[in-house]
């Protein structure tokens, strides 16, 4: 399947920016489930200086200094991505007969494997997805026991996210506590996304935010509007000898063809699509514009 994704990010300043720096990471990866036909970045006003770099999670950033003043700073990503469904098959294949428990992977990192290094470093804690209360400790351990698989106990944590948590746009944002958001039991897939990585990382599983896009098919008899789409977050567990392992709490799935990948960090923050400095005075606004579209599949 190749889709066509157009991501429009605005920021509207109250005041004159005489100066900025920003990190833009809005080109999507290529792998052998996925490869990138096309990517472009066009910045308003143009950038004194602009440098492309590839961060420690394998993620492209692109790096843009605006000198020229401005009170808006609009980015437009487009690009052209193929899903290679054959390949996505045969990836997920590999985990239908992984029968490792919770009790073998703790036993499987409490000794060196030069294989695990990496995956280790998603076990921590992070400034936006801290170790979470026992309260939480509690609800993702009535899905695990030391001795059940942990891909049939993730599929079921899962659900339970998708069952109890209700989707509410604009009651969150990303600095909203992980326990605001289990209290509440309400969210974006940003924030469902986040609140298992906590949980699943306080009982030993390394877990990993991903982020990228999936198209919104409108009601029946609805046109689609350009721009009505939205970035998307999900998660994913490593799995000692496979790989990792994607899991969607916002719409119970597991991921496939229909998701795009745009990267991965920690936390929402190693991959948010734009962040910066600017040199102003007075409030920002933001807008973001999301078009996915199918092109052939």
């Amino acid at each position: 399947m190749i889709y066509e994704i157009y991501h429009e990010t605005n920021f509207n300043y109250a005041g004159l920016v005489t100066f900025s720096h920003n990190i833009a990471r809005l080109k999507p990866k290529n792998s052998n489930t996925q490869k990138l036909l096309e990517y472009s970045l066009k910045i308003e006003p143009t950038p004194y200086e602009t440098n492309e770099f590839v961060d420690y999670f394998e993620n492209t950033n692109n790096f843009m200094l605006i000198r020229e003043a401005h009170k808006n700073l609009k980015v437009i990503a487009t690009s052209k991505v193929e899903r290679l469904e054959t390949e996505i098959k045969k990836e997920l294949s590999l985990f239908k007969d992984v029968k490792i428990t919770l009790k073998q992977l703790k036993e499987r990192f409490s000794s060196y494997n030069a294989n695990d290094v990496l995956a280790k470093y998603f076990l921590f804690e992070t400034e936006s997805i801290p170790m979470p209360s026992l309260e939480i400790k509690k609800y993702v351990l009535e899905s695990f026991s030391e001795d059940r698989n942990i891909i049939e106990a993730t599929t079921e944590f899962m659900a339970r996210i998708f069952n109890d948590f209700k989707f509410v746009s604009g009651f969150s944002d990303i600095t909203t506590p992980i326990e605001v958001i289990f209290k509440e039991k309400k969210g974006v897939c940003q924030d469902f996304a986040q609140f298992a990585i906590s949980a699943l990382r306080s009982i030993g599983i390394p877990t990993r935010y991903i982020s990228g896009y999936i198209q919104t098919i409108p009601a029946e008899g609805s046109e689609k509007l350009f721009g009505a789409d939205a970035s998307h977050a999900w998660f994913s567990i490593y799995i000692p000898d496979v790989g990792w392992l994607d899991f969607d709490p916002t719409n119970n799935k597991i991921p496939n063809e229909e998701y795009i990948i745009l990267g991965y960090g920690r936390d929402y923050l190693d991959i948010s699509p734009l962040k910066g400095v600017v040199q102003s005075s007075g409030n920002s606004a933001l807008s973001v514009k999301v078009n996915v579209k199918i092109i052939e599949g």
